[in-house]
C-alpha cells in the first residue's frame, strides 16, 4: 500500500509519519472548494485548535458533535463559550431541544448546505468534532435504511429494562456477529438501532450497510486527525475535564433540564456520556464519588471508540499532546490550501 508523508506524528515517538491509507476520492478533485475536517477524541484539544485555525484561515466552524446540537445542554457537552461564538461563527450548535433526535443523514444534509453557504461567502468551512459516524456519513454517504419506529424502540427499551443491555447485545451477536463485535455490550443507543433494523427488515444491519452506495463529496476534504502519542496522558486530560464539568454544575444542569423538558432516560440526548451517569446519580443509583468515577470511565471508553473509528479513516495524523501542535497544523494547512486553485 502506497504511503504519503504526513507532517503529523514525530518519528521520536516510535510512530510512522503516514498511516498508509488510500486517500478517499473526494480528495482527488483539486478544483473543488476546500473544507477542513478536524477530527479527534474527546479532550484532544480540538476546540482550542479550531479557534486558532479559524482566525488564521477566515473560517467558520461547523460542529460535528451529536450532543452539541441540543439546546440547554452546555456543561456536559463542552460547548463553545459565548465569547468564542461571538469571535467565530459556529453552526449546528443549539439547534434542537433535548427531547428531539438528530441523525447522521440530517447532519450530512445540514453540513453540506452550511459548507456551501460558507464557501460562497469566501470563507473556509471548518468541521470540528468527535462524532465519527457523522464524518463518515459526510464523506461516504449513507445506506438507505428504514426510519426509526417509536413503538419498536419502546419495546426494545422495555426488554432492556428487564434483561439488561448485555443480554440484548448477545441477541444481536446471534443474528449479526460483525455488528455486535464492534459494539460494547452497554452501548444502548447503537444496540437498539441495530436490533430495530433487524426486526424491521429481517436482515442483519451489517448487510444493509454493506449495500450502501458511495456518495461524492462536492468539496476537497482536508482531513486532520488528532491522536494521542501517550494514551495515559489523554486519560489524565479526560479525568480533569470531567471533574471540571462537575464543578461547573453538570448535575444542576440536568436538574434544570428535567424541570424544563419532558425527558426520559432513553432519549438520545440523555444517553450522552456524562448526562447518563448524572441521571443515574439523581435517581439514587450511586453517590457523587461514584458519579465521578463512572463518568471518567465512560468518557475514556468513548475516547477509545473514537480512536478506533479514526484508525479506519484516511487523514493526516498529528499528536494532540505535541506542544508544537498548533504550529504544525497551521504549516500543514497553509501548504494544503495553496494547492487549491483560486
Amino acid at each position: 500500500m502506497g504511503m504519503t508523508q504526513s507532517m503529523g506524528m514525530t518519528q521520536s515517538m516510535g510512530m510512522t509519519q503516514s498511516m498508509g491509507m488510500t486517500q478517499p476520492r473526494e480528495m482527488t478533485h483539486p478544483s473543488l472548494p476546500p473544507m477542513v475536517l478536524l477530527m479527534g477524541p474527546t479532550a484532544s484539544g480540538k476546540s482550542a485548535l479550531a479557534m486558532a485555525l479559524a482566525g488564521e484561515f477566515n473560517a467558520e466552524i461547523i460542529s460535528v458533535d451529536s450532543a452539541q446540537v441540543y439546546c440547554d445542554m452546555d456543561v456536559g457537552t463542552a460547548k463553545p463559550t459565548v465569547e468564542e461564538r461571538a469571535a467565530v461563527p459556529h453552526h449546528l450548535v443549539d439547534i434542537i431541544p433535548p427531547t428531539a433526535s438528530y441523525s447522521a443523514a440530517r447532519f450530512r444534509e445540514d453540513a453540506l448546505r452550511l459548507a456551501a453557504d460558507i464557501s460562497a461567502r469566501g470563507r473556509l468551512p471548518l468541521l470540528v468534532g468527535g462524532t465519527m459516524l457523522y464524518f463518515k456519513a459526510l464523506r461516504e454517504g449513507l445506506a438507505e435504511l428504514p426510519d426509526a419506529d417509536a413503538g419498536l424502540r419502546a419495546a426494545i427499551d422495555a426488554q432492556a429494562a428487564t434483561l439488561g443491555w448485555p443480554a440484548l447485545h448477545a441477541e444481536l451477536a446471534s443474528v449479526d456477529p460483525p455488528t455486535a463485535a464492534r459494539l460494547q455490550p452497554t452501548d444502548a443507543q447503537r444496540i437498539q438501532r441495530a436490533l430495530e433494523l433487524y426486526r424491521l427488515t429481517g436482515q442483519p444491519p451489517s448487510q444493509l450497510y454493506g449495500r450502501q452506495r458511495p456518495a461524492v463529496l462536492p468539496f476537497r476534504a482536508i482531513p486532520i486527525a488528532l491522536v494521542p502519542g501517550e494514551r495515559s496522558v489523554l486519560h489524565e486530560r479526560i479525568a480533569l475535564r470531567f471533574e471540571a464539568m462537575l464543578r461547573k454544575g453538570l448535575v444542576d444542569e440536568l436538574r434544570s433540564l428535567k424541570k424544563k423538558f419532558a425527558l426520559s432516560a432513553g432519549l438520545p440526548a440523555m444517553r450522552a456520556v456524562g448526562y447518563r451517569q448524572a441521571w443515574e446519580h439523581l435517581d439514587g443509583a450511586y453517590d457523587a464519588g461514584e458519579l465521578r468515577n463512572r463518568g471518567i470511565f465512560a468518557t475514556r471508553q468513548l475516547a477509545k471508540r473514537q480512536l478506533t473509528w479514526l484508525r479506519a479513516m484516511p487523514a493526516d495524523r498529528f499528536d494532540c499532546l505535541d506542544t508544537a501542535l498548533e504550529d504544525k497544523v497551521l504549516h500543514f494547512l497553509h501548504a494544503q490550501l495553496k494547492a487549491t486553485p483560486a
